[in-house]
């Protein structure tokens, strides 16, 4: 594999410092608790108080222990896992590795814009550069004219950029309707509570969504590139969906308000990523070594 010793070093600095940084996000409990505060758009807000995210919200920092313990238990794994196979040659371990770099390299850009300033600060922002570097060489190491054939003819690709497709869209009207009455109305974005801006939204409305939807007409067409990015997007999307709902899960216990579409859409989307998965894991032929090599 190209840039092998490169790819083996920032995959290991993202395996230390990811299990640092969470590890202390979810111990971390020097405070004195909950307390609120009134923004300067005039809500008030429950601060969480203690720990490594006592400047942040009730809601985001009950986000961030939720998905600082999907990495430690999911991603961290899946993350060495996927390196051992894709070191052996296997196609399946390269495209695991590639979708669960992207998991991380969006998990610390949201940590590094959205979350209150905390000591972990530098810790984030080498994560989200070594996941950023990492994710990019592989994405080039494809042989982009043999992938295509690299994948069973069985494959329904009808089903996986379909599924793509809707939900993408379905990402996009959610994420519009919190932001369409903003300009409309003037009134404040529902969950924005004493930050600057919209980060999540903005990452997937500028990222996610226009990438689900190439990718999904991209595979339909049985275009090479439609395989690559479908494979990445579906294997990042089964780590962040497990994350997504760890976060809800999280938030109900914390008495955080949530609209019922979120509650509802997202873990049963989580469960159809997890099912293309799958059937994407099955479709690969890892007998193809050519098929595999770096360009």
């Amino acid at each position: 594999m190209r840039y092998k010793k490169t790819i083996i070093l920032l995959v290991g600095c993202i395996v230390v410092l990811s299990v640092f940084a969470s590890l202390v996000g979810i111990f971390s409990n020097a405070g004195s608790g909950t307390y609120e505060i009134e923004s300067f758009r005039g809500e008030t807000i429950k601060i969480y108080g203690k720990g490594l995210y006592s400047y942040d919200s009730v809601s985001v920092a009950a986000q961030g222990i939720a998905q600082d313990i999907v990495t430690i238990v999911l991603g961290v794994p899946l993350l060495v896992i996927s390196l051992f196979l894709a070191l052996r040659g296997s196609l399946k371990g390269r495209l695991l590795l590639t979708g669960t770099l992207g998991y991380f390299l969006y998990t610390y850009i949201s940590y590094v814009f959205l979350w209150m300033y905390n000591p972990m600060f530098i810790v984030y922002v080498i994560l989200m550069s070594a996941s950023f570097f990492s994710f990019i060489l592989l994405m080039m190491s494809f042989n982009m004219n043999n992938l295509a054939s690299a994948f069973s003819g069985k494959l329904p690709v009808r089903f996986l950029g379909g599924f793509q497709i809707f939900f993408a869209i379905a990402l996009f009207l959610l994420w519009m309707k919190k932001i369409i009455p903003t300009i409309t109305n003037g009134t404040i974005p529902l969950g924005l509570e004493h930050y600057t801006t919209l980060v999540i939204q903005g990452l997937d409305l500028g990222f996610i969504v226009p990438i689900a939807l190439l990718s999904g007409v991209m595979i339909i067409k049985r275009k090479p590139i439609g395989y690559l990015l479908s494979s990445v997007i579906i294997m990042k999307g089964f780590t962040m969906g497990a994350a997504l709902t760890a976060m809800i899960i999280s938030q109900y216990f914390a008495g955080v308000s949530m609209s019922i579409i979120e509650i509802i859409m997202f873990p049963m989307i989580s469960l159809l990523i997890c099912y293309c998965m799958i059937l994407l894991l099955k479709n690969i032929n890892n007998s193809l070594p050519k098929q595999i090599d770096t360009v």
